[in-house]
């Protein structure tokens, strides 16, 4: 067992196994087994330090599924967190786009602000912990410099004076007149003891109000968050953050696959162009502290009929150059496509697992590197691995098992490996993924 394996608690093992084996990723515990993708790592952190500094950036993370996209995707969420960002993070799907008829794109914003997830709070559910931090904080500083009491009316004062900084500077951006005036609004309803009232921002600010005229009834402001406007939000929210302490804020966006598959193109091209505008953005400098990452497979990317590339505008910003190639790809370019894992490092990953599996069970390791080697060799060695092959297939295997193993300590693993069971059950998995990605591209 290696000293790594041995410092995993064991509920962080138990998460990670569980998780692997039902081929997700898990929200804790993605240092004990990352391997490789160094590069698209130190790639993706570059960018966090200029967000920091007042940039933006968007970056595409292309790969097949199970490939590590959402693997990754996760690792980044982890480390900025730990960098004091603000993240926020979801999954599209048929109810949520970018933009839509019937609020999906709002739902999307929705979504996002619901997963609002900071160091000390990474399940989500934020929003009012952030803004009563902030508050908190700029109270804390008055006091500090005026020497006044909580209570003081002159107290108030020199509060307000500093939430007026703060307010002032979001309400330059596009509908951050309304935003800093709720803002304001959620301060005085904070020191008033208003729980009532302070709700009722908080539900403005997740998207919850459908009616203008019932904003103005509840809290005085004409104007609701939209399904056309929802982005512009983000980035006022953004700079907030960043105001209220925090080192920016991060969008975590999977599953762009599900736009790709929208049947309709008029209503697919609307969904580009948003792409498109929270692009330009970030690129432009029209966004400030703000990053974006989305996850997608090749053929949502690439595929000129109905993938991104589909959008000539896109297209000519996110094709990939004519000197980047397999094995030296360019990842400063606006789409990171992901290379698949090497079975070296497929190899130190099932040591870790055994490892993991072996301490939270309470067994001595059954497997010796000569058997994890030659489960990586057949893995690897079947017809069309090269590029079929993904991690997630190669864990779930591995996990089963190990599962196995220990259940039934008789069993030998070259008894599982040469089964006939085992060979069908890979063909079958690499026959499927080949038939979806197939109905990928004939919907």
């Amino acid at each position: 067992m290696s000293d790594s394996a041995k410092k995993v608690p064991r509920r962080i093992s138990q998460t990670i196994l569980n998780s692997l084996k039902g081929g997700v990723v898990p929200r804790v515990g993605l240092p004990y087994i990352a391997v490789g993708r160094k590069n698209e790592i130190d790639a993706l952190l570059h960018d966090v330090d200029i967000i920091a500094e007042g940039g933006a950036s968007f970056r595409f993370i292309a790969g097949r599924y199970g490939a590590g996209k959402s693997f990754l995707i996760q690792t980044i969420r982890n480390y900025v967190m730990d960098r004091g960002f603000i993240v926020a993070d979801a999954d599209l799907s048929p109810e949520r786009r970018l933009q839509g008829t019937k609020g999906q794109g709002l739902a999307t914003y929705r979504e996002l602000i619901s997963n609002l997830s900071t160091k000390t709070s990474p399940a989500g559910g934020a929003l009012t912990l952030v803004l009563d931090r902030w508050i908190n904080g700029v109270q804390t500083e008055a006091i500090g410099e005026t020497g006044l009491m909580p209570g003081d009316p002159a107290l108030t004062k020199a509060v307000d004076q500093k939430i007026y900084a703060v307010t002032s500077a979001v309400s330059e951006l596009v509908h951050g007149f309304e935003f800093a005036r709720l803002l304001s609004v959620y301060y005085h309803a904070y020191i008033e003891g208003d729980d009532e009232k302070k709700g009722k921002v908080a539900r403005w600010f997740r998207g919850e109000y459908a009616l203008k005229r019932e904003a103005k009834e509840d809290l005085g402001v004409n104007i609701i968050i939209t399904d056309d406007d929802w982005y512009d939000y983000l980035k006022i929210f953004a700079v907030f953050f960043r105001l209220a302490g925090y080192a920016g804020m991060m969008l975590m966006i999977d599953e762009l696959v599900n736009i790709y598959k929208i049947p309709h193109s008029i209503t697919r091209q609307y969904n580009y162009e948003k792409l498109l505008t929270m692009y330009n953005d970030t690129l432009q400098g029209r966004a400030r502290y703000l990053g974006i990452i989305m996850g997608a497979t090749p053929q949502t990317v690439e595929d000129r009929r109905r993938g991104l590339y589909s959008y000539e505008a896109l297209r000519s910003r996110l094709a990939e150059g004519k000197f980047s190639r397999p094995g030296a790809r360019d990842l400063l370019a606006p789409v990171i496509r992901l290379e698949p894992l090497s079975p070296e490092e497929m190899l130190v990953l099932c040591e870790k697992l055994s490892g993991m599996h072996a301490d939270l069970y309470g067994y001595p390791p059954r497997l010796a590197a000569d058997d994890l080697a030659g489960f990586i060799r057949l893995e690897y060695g079947r017809i069309g691995a090269d590029q079929n092959i993904t991690p997630r297939e190669v864990i779930r295997d591995f996990i089963e098992i190990l599962d196995l193993l220990y259940q039934h300590p008789a069993m030998k693993i070259e008894e599982l490996l040469q089964s006939e069971e085992f060979t069908y059950a890979k063909s079958e998995a690499v026959s499927d993924e080949t038939d979806q990605n197939y109905a990928e591209f004939t919907l």
